[in-house]
């Protein structure tokens, strides 16, 4: 879209504003421009989202590292065997007024317009430099590396990723040659805004960082023909003090601290974002704690739709939107903020487990062989009919009694449970205990999986290793006592450094090889070799590795 179109578009959306505000202000309110909005950080109209409220710094590889697990005679010595009934999900409660009150207040933009205004620029293979973060065993076929404040950010850290392929079978979103690959960061800081000797709003005060706030979760969409890519901030959409529409980062539950931010007061808790899949118009976010959230890709708001954060810029409801400012979101004082993020998503349903924890400690990275799982990581098998695969992150060293487990649902199930009524399930079909046997590094090699992918009909892990070469391991279905567990290929390939999500990009669209991408999460500061890349592995040749 050209700026004049952006710019007819907004003066058309203003005066649509304008005919809304009419009809939802109370008799006698004034309008919204005249409003005076209390700051965001007061939060005294956030509703509870209802989320569980688990720390996720989680998926933690150090965790009673340098020892025999603790719990070795307590995990069964044969897979469990899953049970998809601790799967089920069910939609929370329904977000579309309040997304619809922002879209009325703000301006969109959509992805092929972002992707293709993308300011940051990547670089790709032979330019990213040395490849020491790379094992001996896997050829990489592609490398991208980022600008370098995101390959150094300790706010910003890498988790998730998926792509065009699981969008659309085709693999053409946009341009032809686009073929879009999109990365989830978590922001690691979690401080809450209490993160100053006293009070809780410190962290608007000049002296202050700007990573002074939790920002929750932004999402990174990389154009591979023009070898650029955009942040967007994922958001939360609520009604503040003032009843006016805002939107806030992605926490777990609103808190109150008197002062500093403590293990047992934490203002906010960010979600860790371990696992996405792009799916047609959503986009399905892992909370690990809760299920997954969900965005559309149709509703992404343009807080600078003229490209000059220099000048705030009007919007449809009559206020303006400041992209300078990366201290504070939402709307405060009739300005609208994105935490200096030029757009922002916001969630539009709420996938949850149905089933009750279990009665264990997690605080540990502990995993359970039944009750609730955790969404660590998800991915998309399109091999078949098309299913979306979950599956926990578990390190044993810190306790627990399974490794973790896997199940799988139908598309179909989650897109209907997404767009029906709060209440709506969705099932899973198929659920795993992971395999057992095998050791790596003095401790078992079946846990700490950052992420899972199921491919004509076999099984692929990512398993990490704190800050060195990770592990690509195979599974295979097979029958034991009448019961279907997942048995573990004796052989395991060196990955990366930091290996973290899978995503397969199939190439029945560009008439590619199917590749299998990844990404590798350590800036530099974490250890010497750490490098901060997404990658791609010849998926033809992962198979020919493990059955040599």
């Amino acid at each position: 879209m050209s700026r004049l179109l952006s710019r007819t578009r907004l003066a058309a959306g203003t005066a649509l504003a304008g005919a809304l505000l009419s009809v939802l202000l109370p008799a006698g309110g004034t309008a919204a421009a005249t409003a005076a909005d209390d700051p965001v950080p007061v939060h005294e109209g956030m509703p509870d989202d209802g989320f569980a409220d688990e720390h996720e710094g989680e998926q933690d590889d150090t965790v009673g590292s340098g020892g025999t697990p603790s719990v070795t005679a307590s995990v069964s010595a044969d897979p469990v065997p899953g049970r998809p009934g601790d799967f089920r999900l069910a939609r929370g409660s329904d977000l579309t007024a309040l997304v619809n009150r922002l879209e009325a207040a703000l301006p969109e933009q959509g992805l092929t317009e972002l992707l293709e205004q993308a300011n940051r620029s990547a670089d790709r293979d032979g330019d990213c430099g040395a490849t020491g973060i790379y094992g001996p065993d896997l050829l990489v076929t592609d490398r991208v590396c980022w600008e370098n404040d995101d390959a150094t950010s300790t706010e910003w850290v890498p988790q998730a990723i998926t792509g065009v392929s699981d969008a659309q079978e085709d693999e053409d979103w946009g341009t032809s040659n686009a073929e879009p690959v999109a990365v989830g960061w978590y922001d690691a800081r979690n401080p809450g805004r209490s993160d100053q000797v006293s009070g809780r709003d410190n962290c608007l005060e000049a002296s202050a960082s700007d990573a002074c706030n939790e920002k929750g979760v932004r999402v990174t969409f990389f154009n591979q023909a023009t070898k650029k890519y955009r942040h967007v901030l994922l958001v939360w959409p609520y009604v503040n003090s003032k009843e006016h529409i805002s939107f806030d980062a992605l926490h777990a539950r609103e808190g109150k601290c008197a002062g500093t931010v403590t293990t047992s007061c934490k203002a906010q808790n960010g979600i860790h974002a371990g696992g996405m899949v792009w799916y047609g118009n959503y986009l399905y976010v892992a909370d690990t704690a809760n299920g997954l959230r969900v965005f559309d890709l149709r509703r992404i708001m343009d807080l600078n739709p003229d490209g000059d954060a220099a000048t705030d810029d009007p919007t449809p409801d009559g206020l303006v939107s400041d992209v300078q400012d990366k201290k504070r979101v939402g709307r405060q004082s009739n300005v609208w903020y994105g935490y200096g993020y030029r757009y922002v998503m916001p969630q539009v349903a709420t996938l949850t487990f149905t089933t009750a924890r279990n009665t264990g400690d997690t605080s540990k990275n502990q995993c359970y062989t039944t009750g609730r799982p955790k969404a660590s990581y998800v991915s998309l098998d399109r091999t078949g009919t098309d299913h979306l695969v979950l599956g926990e992150y578990c390190n044993l060293n810190g306790g627990g009694t399974s490794p973790g487990r896997v199940g799988t649902y139908p598309m179909t199930a989650l897109t209907a449970a997404v767009e029906g009524a709060p209440g709506t399930v969705a099932d899973a079909d198929l659920a795993y205990g992971l395999p057992t046997g095998g050791s790596f590094g003095g401790e078992p090699l079946w846990h700490k999986i950052q992420g899972a992918l199921r491919y004509e009909g076999k099984w692929y892990f990512h398993r990490s290793n704190a800050y060195d070469n990770g592990r690509l391991l195979q599974a295979t279905p097979r029958t034991v006592d009448g019961t279907v567990r997942l048995a573990g290929t004796e052989k395991a390939l060196q990955s990366s450094f930091g290996p973290e999500d899978l995503y397969l990009a199939h190439g029945r669209g560009d008439g590619k090889a199917p590749r299998l991408w990844s990404l590798s999460e350590h800036a530099p500061s974490a250890c010497g070799p750490c490098e901060r890349e997404v990658y791609s592995y010849d998926m033809d040749e992962v198979i020919a590795d493990f059955a040599s």
